[in-house]
């Protein structure tokens, strides 16, 4: 995990038909194939358009870029879906089973202007919503560095792109070579909280190994997800220091290989501590609540690197966790695991002490509530148990020995050790369903999941705060920080969606209890904090939450500085704004 490397630039002419790149190379590391390429725009010669192309790839639960001429289907959570590639074509993707459902429903972004967009709406009449920038390539995530100045970052271009007065600018504030594959790519940015003074930008991107764009998830280095701090001039990023290095993929012996499950939010706490999401990759270890690693009956053989991932959180195997850094990627010391890890020692002590929380399987969203400070989490669900949890110190989310509330072990183990036809997504959905993971693995009842559980001292478990029994894949989260939408929504969490099955890619509103610990409800059938929906991407007992629909698949929300809510839309290669009449 590289802490602090220092970088040195150089300048490279490699590539065909590409003009010249920054290519900076790195101090020895536990990953000295690592290293950080700005990059510029090919010349849009034939040749060099083939040496830089995007393909076309698809994970169980990615999100996917075809042909930037081409519409574009963007899937960020649960489902299983197979590409097959086009006779006599590299790019173009055809999808089957649930894949056809995802066709049918999928916005396109406006950038491509083959689909017309259904547009969004909220359901308060008081309110309206109008764009702010469009034309983008997958946005991912903003930050707002002035009054109606953003920057943008987009998934598969690489590009940090500057939008001044609505206006997209021509020139990128950087451009970096990035695989995009699956969940990967430029995903997440914060600002110092000292910006501008402290002019800190911090990036969480997945490096190719290519040194240009790609696509294919085979072009990346085991530790090719990358925290970086960039120093804002006014104009342009330029590299200050690495924070840290992330685990990129999953490559085991009878699994495809896998890019999905990879996190990238990034937000700075009210404590001044920059905070990073990852997920488990698909690879399940000691994180993952298995003491034993992947091995079905405790204690057995311990297999140090298998399917699931070796049981050790070493730099190779440190995922599902929310990690706690300063702002130079130094570990504080009041993190809830540092005793912990400095108890352990080497390598895996060291990434323990990073810990704020862990057993989660896969996040889109994070964000601190203005009020308690506390931070608050969505957490997508395989097929069950979608979660939105209020993160203390310590906490052990419970993947994957538990989804929901505990007192619902049951059914969590049912739905995922039993697959089943779904109505809503027009097939079947297949749970848990990867080799050598037999039903055996999930435990019968609370007591055994909480026995189950991989308990660093001080760690706890907790119910979410709100879930539902099938997955609704949520994606970004954020607060409605001021009253400029009316004092009703003044310190709400919203929820965007990271499919568009729900609503065309809802918008959810939660409003908290007095003392900021619970999602308040109005619906009687929230009584018990579950939404039993009847099926994956049903809205029935979230029908009192629904705020917007149409928004498709909606990556960050963002309080401006105007006091209104704003809303990057991935598919819709837009960013809106609400706002009251």
């Amino acid at each position: 995990m590289d802490l602090g490397t220092t970088i040195r630039p150089r300048v490279s002419t490699t590539g065909i038909g590409c003009k010249p790149r920054l290519l900076s190379s790195v101090a020895p590391s536990a990953d000295p194939t690592a290293r950080l390429r700005m990059k510029s725009n090919c010349r849009m010669s034939e040749t060099a358009s083939r040496a830089c192309a995007h393909t076309a790839i698809n994970d169980e639960e990615d999100l996917m870029r075809s042909n930037p001429k081409k519409p574009r289907v963007a899937v960020l959570d649960t489902g299983n879906v197979t590409p097959v590639a086009a006779p006599g074509s590299r790019r173009s993707v055809f999808y089957t089973g649930v894949g056809a459902a995802i066709l049918a429903v999928g916005l396109v972004p406006s950038a491509v202007g083959q689909v017309p967009l259904v547009a969004p709406s909220v359901v308060d009449s008081n309110l309206a919503v109008r764009k702010v920038a469009f034309g983008l390539d997958q946005p991912t995530s903003m930050a707002f560095i002035g009054t109606n100045d953003i920057l943008v970052l987009e998934k598969a271009t690489g590009r940090v792109k500057r939008v001044i007065n609505n206006v997209v600018q021509g020139a990128p504030a950087l451009d970096l070579a990035v695989n995009s594959a699956s969940e990967r790519g430029l995903l997440g940015i914060a600002l110092h909280p000292g910006f501008p003074g402290r002019p800190f930008v911090y990036l969480y991107w997945t490096e190719s190994s290519t040194g240009a764009d790609s696509a294919n998830l085979a072009d990346v280095a085991l530790l090719g997800n990358r925290v970086d701090r960039f120093i804002w001039n006014g104009s342009t990023l330029t590299l200050d220091r690495n924070l840290i290095r992330l685990h990129a993929f999953q490559a085991d012996a009878g699994q495809t290989l896998r890019g999905n499950h990879n996190g990238g939010v990034l937000k700075f706490g009210p404590d001044g501590k920059l905070y990073i999401v990852i997920g488990d990759n698909g690879r399940r270890g000691w994180m993952q609540n298995l003491p034993c690693g992947p091995t079905a009956v405790c204690p057995g053989p311990i297999v140090t690197d298998d399917q699931f991932g070796g049981p050790m959180p070493d730099n190779a195997h440190l995922t599902g966790v929310i990690l706690r850094l300063n702002d130079d990627g130094t570990t504080p010391a009041d993190n809830p695991f540092f005793a912990a890890g400095a108890g352990i020692g080497g390598e895996v002590g060291a990434n323990i002490q990073k810990v704020f929380a862990y057993g989660i399987r896969n996040s889109f969203g994070m964000d601190f509530d203005p009020v308690s400070g506390s931070l608050w989490l969505e957490e997508n669900g395989d097929d069950s148990f979608t979660q939105l949890s209020r993160v203390p110190p310590g906490m052990n989310s419970g993947w994957v020995q538990i989804r929901g509330p505990l007192s619902r072990i049951a059914e969590y183990k049912a739905i995922e050790t039993s697959p089943a036809s779904d109505p809503c997504i027009g097939g079947a959905y297949f749970g848990l369903q990867q080799i050598r993971w037999p039903p055996t693995n999930i435990a019968d009842t609370p007591q055994d999941a909480l026995a189950r559980l991989f308990a660093l001292p001080g760690s706890f478990h907790k119910d979410p705060e709100l879930s539902w029994k099938f997955e609704v894949a949520p994606a970004g989260i954020g607060f409605m920080r001021t009253s400029a939408l009316g004092m009703e929504y003044q310190n709400n969490l919203f929820m965007g969606g990271a499919r568009t099955f729900l609503q065309g890619g809802h918008l959810f509103r939660f409003k908290l209890t007095a003392d900021r610990a619970n999602i308040a409800v109005d619906d009687p059938r929230l009584a018990d904090r579950v939404a039993d929906n009847v099926c994956k991407f049903d809205i029935t007992e979230s029908e009192s939450l629904l705020f917007g629909r149409n928004f498709g698949i909606v990556t960050d929300l963002l309080t401006g500085p105007n006091g209104n809510l704003f809303v990057v839309s991935l598919t819709n290669g837009l960013i809106y704004e609400i706002y009251r009449r």
